[in-house]
């Protein structure tokens, strides 16, 4: 299973790559964008990631739709889901969940993070997975 969980998140991370390839977002951008919209430390999110002021400043304020990339991104996605059906998903989930947040519970890289991602809070939110 958590190898199956593994290719899950690798094949949907390549997909997100293509998709901010696809709408003309490089790296430093797709960061600054994100920074920007989820009110993020942008001096942190340079030092989580490496960039230099002159990088993030020379980005900063290009436009960019994350909002078009996540939707090319779920697309992108769903096949796989698609091929287990709601009912193996469902179960996938049920049996991932108590892993997952068991893992995160004890790993403090997981909740902090320069994505400012708290698995333990996503993972307890109600409907989550609908």
């Amino acid at each position: 299973m958590w190898h199956a969980c593994t290719i899950l998140r690798e094949a949907r991370g390549d997909g997100h790559v293509a998709a901010l390839v696809a709408h003309g977002i490089g790296p430093c951008q797709a960061l600054a964008l994100y920074a920007r919209e989820h009110s993020l430390d942008p001096a942190y999110m340079r030092t989580a990631r490496g960039w230099t002021i002159e990088e993030w400043e020379a980005v900063s304020d290009l436009p960019g739709d994350l909002a078009a990339v996540e939707r090319a991104t779920d697309a992108a996605a769903l096949a796989p889901w698609e091929a287990l059906g709601a009912a193996g998903t469902s179960r996938f989930i049920e049996l991932m969940t108590p892993l997952a947040l068991r893992i995160a519970s004890a790993n403090e890289a997981m909740r902090v993070n320069p994505m400012a991602l708290d698995p333990v809070r996503e993972l307890a939110v109600p409907g989550w997975n609908t």
